[in-house]
């Protein structure tokens, strides 16, 4: 295999030969991937037909809901398909789809919670001018300006992998990672380090320092507020506070996995690390919103005042 167009397909090894376990493991992440969809799906359509819920802190959750199925889709679909294949082969353009998809769609979702972050900065710091910033035009502007973002991030930071010559097509894993894939290539480019980095830097450190920012102003004015707004304040933060720290684990566990553990983790933990995220994100935003919205319900969609 000397060039990338002897390379039709790469093949996911990471499968291995599960035997009649495939039948489990099918109907399990059926479930699941259903489950996730059904969820997301049904907090969209609650936010579309209850008119209290025509708030921008509702449309940006709405945003993010659609996401995590989309995220899930990036994934879950071949998983399913791999189950009964024996080769565990995927086309060379099915398997960049699916890495534009996954990757573009992380940073969709740190964006989506910076963009969330900031809004509750408005409502709370300065609540007299939040339905003039945050009108039904600018989110929607403001979400499709996370989508583009997103997108182009991911470009500018992996198209090289697109043009690179393949001397293998084995990938140790159960998707395609663009890690695994560039160590696949004829020729390792600096493009390789400078790839990840310029996409953390866009996708997450960006967006997170946002985030923070946004947070400790809306804690300075809470520490010179009332009880009750104090409590107004956790109780909408609540779910995006928990949705960046579970982001954040599993930045750490698939960091963890591919750069230092590689070698001295069971093959199960190998293989779950990765997808830590797109196994328990989708659902974290469904979860803790349905759970909290009895308290939620009212507050979210009014400034602080």
């Amino acid at each position: 295999m000397g060039n990338s167009s002897e390379i039709v397909s790469f093949v996911l090894a990471a499968y291995g030969n599960v035997g009649a376990l495939k039948y489990m493991y099918f109907v399990t992440i059926l479930f699941w991937y259903l489950f996730i969809c059904v969820a997301n799906t049904i907090l969209i359509v609650v936010i579309r037909v209850d008119r209290r819920l025509h708030e921008p802190m509702y449309i940006l959750l709405c945003n993010l809901c659609v996401n995590e199925i989309n995220s899930s889709t990036s994934l879950y679909p071949l998983l399913l398909s791999q189950m009964f294949s024996d080769s565990h082969e995927v086309t060379v353009p099915l398997c960049f789809l699916q890495m534009c998809c996954m990757y573009t769609t992380a940073s969709v979702e740190f964006c989506s919670l910076a963009a969330m972050a900031y809004d509750r900065y408005i409502a709370i710091c300065h609540p007299f001018s939040y339905n003039v910033i945050m009108n039904t035009e600018r989110v929607f502007m403001l979400i499709l300006l996370v989508w583009i973002f997103s997108f182009v991030s991911f470009l500018l930071s992996f198209s090289f992998i697109f043009g690179l010559r393949f001397c293998g097509n084995i990938i140790d894993n159960v998707y395609c990672d663009h890690q695994l894939i560039i160590r696949l290539s004829c020729s390792v480019s600096i493009h390789s380090s400078i790839s990840i980095i310029f996409f953390v830097i866009m996708s997450i450190f960006i967006p997170f320092s946002l985030i923070s920012a946004s947070y400790v102003k809306i804690l300075r004015v809470c520490r010179k507020t009332s009880t009750e707004n104090k409590q107004k304040a956790v109780t909408t933060c609540t779910p995006q506070i928990v949705s960046v720290s579970n982001l954040f684990v599993g930045c750490i566990c698939y960091s963890i996995d591919f750069r230092f553990l590689v070698s001295q983790v069971p093959d199960e933990v190998h293989i779950i690390l990765p997808i830590y995220l797109l196994i328990c994100q989708p659902m974290l935003t469904p979860f803790i919103t349905i759970s909290l919205q009895s308290k939620i319900l009212g507050l979210m969609s009014y400034p602080f005042q």
